[in-house]
């Protein structure tokens, strides 16, 4: 959901400037900063951007940067000959000396200068170019993100397949396991010289308990998962809450097989699964 766009127009001498900028966020939060002459058309522009960007923490500015020449305070010439001509007057009524600086006093004098200017109505001219300003605004975001999401994309297939990779590695230790505890039990139990115990009733203990280690079903499962998040990066757009919830499945799975797994070698490989799935959590904030 990161991104940032930033466009550009000129009209009758106004530089218009349109900037975006997306966080994360599990719905869209949208703030926007509009100047005055637009703020009429705010709406609309919420409207246009809600309907492109359907989740993030999205910043949105619309102002006008103008040139030099444009920047410098007017002087307000009928203002400034009406209070020579009060000074003037004032001076000859009372006999007061007239002052020798007059630019000096006149440009003190309120609102000589000023900087406030009268906004004209905003046309339809205008308002197209500025329209048309924002859209290229919010492509230029959502180009950012398709690039920001084949780069994800890439990150999620290879800690993927890190895991099935894992996965297939338990293979060999999970089948040796079994023939181990085997082993131990009836070592356990001959290190009890003398002691009579019923065989069969051994077997059927021992095929309870192999049992509630086995781990096939996680297995299975744990590969499914797998399948249905390529499956569903395929879908396209708006499926990060979707990859988020098949990641927290792909944790049980694992969680799960490592409870099960009393071998050292197995517990090693469970840790590199959650290290490789951890990473794919902390990235799936980042889809849409």
């Amino acid at each position: 959901m990161t991104g940032y766009g930033k466009a550009t127009a000129v009209f009758e001498g106004k530089k218009i400037v349109a900037e975006i900028k997306s966080l994360n966020s599990k719905a869209l939060d949208l703030s926007t900063r509009v100047a005055p002459i637009y703020r009429e058309k705010e709406m609309e522009i919420r409207a246009m951007i809600a309907a492109t960007l359907e989740r993030g923490k999205v910043e949105f500015n619309l102002y006008v940067e103008k040139d030099e020449n444009q920047l410098a305070s007017p002087i307000n010439g009928a203002i400034a000959e009406n209070y020579r001509k009060q000074i003037r007057y004032i001076s000859n009524r009372y006999n007061i000396p007239e002052p020798t600086e007059w630019w000096s006093l006149l440009l003190r004098m309120p609102d000589v200068l000023s900087k406030d200017e009268v906004q004209s109505d905003l046309s339809d001219e205008e308002w197209n170019v500025v329209k048309d300003t924002v859209s290229a605004c919010i492509d230029q975001l959502m180009n950012f993100r398709r690039q920001e999401g084949a780069a994800l994309q890439h990150k999620f297939e290879e800690k993927l397949s890190n895991i099935a990779e894992l996965l297939a590695a338990i293979e060999p230790y999970e089948t040796n396991r079994v023939e181990k505890i085997r082993q131990r039990i009836e070592s356990n139990l001959e290190a009890f010289a003398g002691v009579n115990y019923d065989k069969n009733r051994l077997e059927q203990e021992m095929i309870y308990y192999i049992e509630k280690l086995d781990i096939n079903e996680e297995k299975q499962r744990l590969a499914n998962h797998i399948a249905y998040f390529r499956q569903t990066m395929a879908d396209g757009h708006g499926q990060g809450k979707k990859l988020g919830f098949i990641a927290q499945e792909m944790g049980r799975e694992i969680n799960t097989t490592g409870s099960k797994s009393n071998e050292a070698e197995m517990q090693n490989i469970v840790v590199r699964m959650k290290d490789e799935l951890e990473q794919i959590k902390e990235q799936v904030l980042n889809v849409m």
